[in-house]
């Protein structure tokens, strides 16, 4: 964009509270606001701007989820018709070999991992419920509407964000659609835009949120949803696999939930920090998906939809400072995911739910919105959540020892804690490197065998692709951007056979040549991109940085 447009000014709304993303944490916390506002009697204004298309457009996750926070938000969520119908009957773990599982009993599995009183849901569906809870309390939400910048009072408190301009062309040029952002002013915004936001990492690094805390680390959860004969169809089953495909050194599993109408959600989570730039987290699920125990489930059905998101593992050794002047990380934006359970929509909607209050009582004591809300994490650290995560702390670091030392370690921990024992353990492991720091020179690794797909059960990205309904205006600036061009082919191809290629599950990095097979260069197919982040978190230079494109651009996930 040119000087000349950029110091146009924009139009401003202004609003006591602002929230950045409309998943379960920001709707959770724009709700409670409003349930607080109507107690005491204070009027709060409230708006949620979302980049999705339509609310529960970019939401992806499993999901199980815990009903906990929603039963303090909403107790009569039933009555108001929630899509929550599918309470989980059945839980299985298998450890999986080539050919064959390991039943592994309930009994040697710790409580806090027994699935009773937990639902099956579609988590996009359960924020479109809760988006029209927030509205008939008075929320405003704009879907389509992407937050590019941070606004900062001139004392350098946030003063709300911005959204993007729209219509401009790859040149920089203005087209004939272009619309200038508007400034969404507030006394103090919260910051709700799931793993990896692009704003959320702006703030971590200029307020030093990250200080004296280990570096968080990252899965990709790949997903498809499957209409699957009736035959096998088993509602309220969980089943849970760790093993196969996977070696022993690289970390992972998958899931396979069984909800309403004979539909099947099936994924594969990966943590980031293996070593190999070989592996390819799509390819492995699409093997994994062939094994002799998984593949009866899928055979005769049909694959309805398919999506991928960066999932925050490193639990609470990992949470950043939560408040800076003016505002507040909450959801995945901070990262409360307890990895062991899969799950983290009950702790997202109660951090939003204390973040909430916490504005609230600043509100109402008539203060000026460029102070920290010091009373939300002194609330988190006295809520269940911290409870959760701190019983499962050293599950994820102690995978530095091998999946199978290293869940056997996990699981002695938290029945430990499950017991009333956890003093016994009272140490906290520290995570090691970033995620972007374990990859290992291409000539040191294996290449893996991946099969073509049968286009039956197993798949190509690009049809894979097409079934998450992404979408983005073509004749725009790339909302993948690198720092330095010349790194992807010095760097990244000559050390580890540029590894973009591999672990974007949407087929957006690719390597060309000339016809005989010189001048690799790279290319961007910016619009396939599925917003998983996971670029923005392996890339091994960290040369790749996730900017958002246009509001409503992205996946349009349906049920998931």
């Amino acid at each position: 964009m040119s000087t000349s447009q950029a110091a146009e000014p924009r139009e401003a709304m202004e609003f006591d509270v602002v929230i950045v993303g409309a998943g379960p944490a920001g709707l959770a916390a724009a709700i409670r606001l409003k349930q607080l506002s109507g107690e005491a009697g204070h009027d709060v204004s409230v708006c949620v701007i979302e980049k999705g298309s339509e609310v529960g457009a970019h939401i992806l996750s499993g999901a199980v989820i815990d009903p906990v926070a929603l039963n303090e938000l909403i107790p009569d969520w039933k009555e108001k018709d929630a899509p929550i119908r599918t309470a989980v009957a059945e839980d299985r773990f298998y450890i999986l070999t080539e050919a064959n599982h390991i039943p592994v009993p309930g009994f040697l599995l710790p409580p806090l991992m027994n699935n009773h009183g937990n639902y099956i849901v579609s988590l996009g569906n359960v924020c479109r419920w809760l988006a029209a809870q927030a509205e008939s309390l008075g929320v405003e939400i704009y879907p389509g509407f992407a937050a590019a910048e941070v606004l900062y009072h001139e004392d350098g408190s946030v003063r709300g964000v911005a959204t993007g301009d729209m219509g401009i062309g790859k040149d920089g040029e203005r087209k004939p659609t272009f619309t200038r952002g508007v400034e969404l002013h507030a006394k103090y915004t919260l910051f709700a835009e799931g793993c990896r936001g692009s704003l959320g990492k702006e703030l971590m690094e200029r307020f030093r949120l990250r200080d004296g805390v280990d570096p968080q680390k990252f899965g990709i959860g790949i997903k498809e949803l499957w209409q699957v004969d009736p035959a096998v169809h088993r509602p309220g089953l969980v089943l849970h696999t760790q093993g196969w495909p996977l070696d022993s050194s690289t970390g992972g599993g998958s899931f396979m939930y069984h909800m309403e109408d004979n539909q099947v959600a099936i994924g594969f989570v990966l943590h980031l920090n293996y070593a190999s730039p070989h592996i390819s987290p799509f390819e492995e699920f699409q093997r994994f998906k062939q094994h002799p125990t998984i593949r009866p489930f899928l055979e005769g059905g049909k694959r309805l939809a398919y999506g991928a998101r960066a999932i925050n593992e490193g639990g609470l050794q990992s949470l950043p400072k939560l408040v800076f002047p003016g505002g507040a990380l909450i959801g995945c934006e901070a990262g409360f995911v307890n990895v062991p359970r899969i799950k983290g929509s009950h702790n997202a909607m109660k951090s939003g739910m204390l973040a909430a209050e916490a504005a609230f009582d600043a509100l109402k004591a008539g203060r000026a919105g460029r102070d920290e809300l010091a009373d939300y994490p002194e609330a988190l650290k006295g809520s269940w959540v911290y409870k959760d995560l701190y019983k499962v702390r050293n599950v994820k670091p102690g995978l530095k020892w091998g999946l199978w030392l290293g869940t056997l370690h996990g699981g002695v921990h938290m029945w430990l804690n499950d017991l009333g024992l956890g003093f016994l353990v009272p140490w906290t492991l520290r995570h090691g490197s970033a995620d972007h720091e374990t990859l290992l020179p291409a000539s040191r690794c294996r290449k893996p065998d991946y099969p073509k797909p049968d286009g039956v059960i197993s798949f190509d990205r690009l049809s894979s692709v097409y079934l998450s309904n992404t979408n983005h205006e073509e004749d725009q600036p790339a909302h993948l951007t690198l720092k330095d061009a010349s790194v992807a082919i010095r760097v990244n191809l000559a050390e580890y056979d540029a590894p973009e290629q591999r672990y974007c599950p949407a087929g957006v990095y690719e390597i060309v040549r000339a016809d005989d097979g010189s001048n690799p260069r790279l290319q961007i197919n910016a619009q396939n991109c599925v917003h998983c982040k996971t670029c923005d978190i392996k890339d091994p230079t960290q040369n790749i940085h996730w900017v958002v494109p246009e509001g409503g651009g992205g996946p349009n996930y349906p049920n998931m």
